[in-house]
């Protein structure tokens, strides 16, 4: 073997080993950026699914001070501790929607903040800071729980789930109510 024939040999080996390198190094580095990526969207998606529990806590305890201040549920607890706990959920509601601030892409964020407008309507209602009637509670709570919906998408867009939760494949529909109460109406 010649000099020739030894440099091209040395040179194939560097330009092997320098692409072997390369490739390494660039499977490494996509695969930290997917990692990160996933992490991220681990955390968003408890992000969202923890803020969404949150606005339902709120609403549910929100009904059961108006149907106690109505006279449509039977009374277990006085409005003071209700209320109570209505502000500890509105407090806890106030911290996920910061993280849903700090995460949320920006539909996500519009999302969220109309949701959060609709269920403090509900919540002002429960608790007799914003009078209405029984059919503009029920509008209130409709309206939010398409919020709920409209933020779902949101995320779930986010996310990179396919598919919604609204529009023809899922119809909208209308508040559970029982029997009884649709009959007085």
């Amino acid at each position: 073997m010649g000099a020739a024939e030894q440099l091209v040999t040395v040179a194939a080996v560097i330009l092997g080993g320098l692409t072997t390198h390369l490739t390494n190094a660039l499977a490494e580095r996509r695969r930290k950026r997917h990692e990160l990526s996933t992490r991220w969207d681990d955390k968003k998606l408890d992000a969202y699914a923890g803020y969404v529990e949150k606005v339902r806590t709120s609403i549910f305890l929100a009904v059961e001070l108006y149907e106690l201040r109505e006279g449509l549920r039977e009374r277990h607890r006085d409005d003071a501790e209700i209320k109570a706990d209505m502000s500890e959920a509105g407090h806890l509601r106030g911290r996920a929607f910061e993280r849903i601030m700090l995460l949320g892409g920006d539909e996500v964020v519009e999302a969220a903040h109309t949701l959060n407008a609709a269920t403090l309507g509900i919540d002002w209602q429960a608790a007799g800071t914003t009078r209405g009637t029984l059919e503009e509670w029920r509008e209130r709570n409709r309206a939010a729980f398409r919020a709920i919906n409209a933020f779902h998408d949101a995320a779930r867009t986010d996310l990179g789930v396919s598919g919604r939760v609204t529009g023809e494949q899922h119809p909208e529909r209308d508040l559970l109510l029982p029997p009884t109460c649709r009959s007085a109406e």
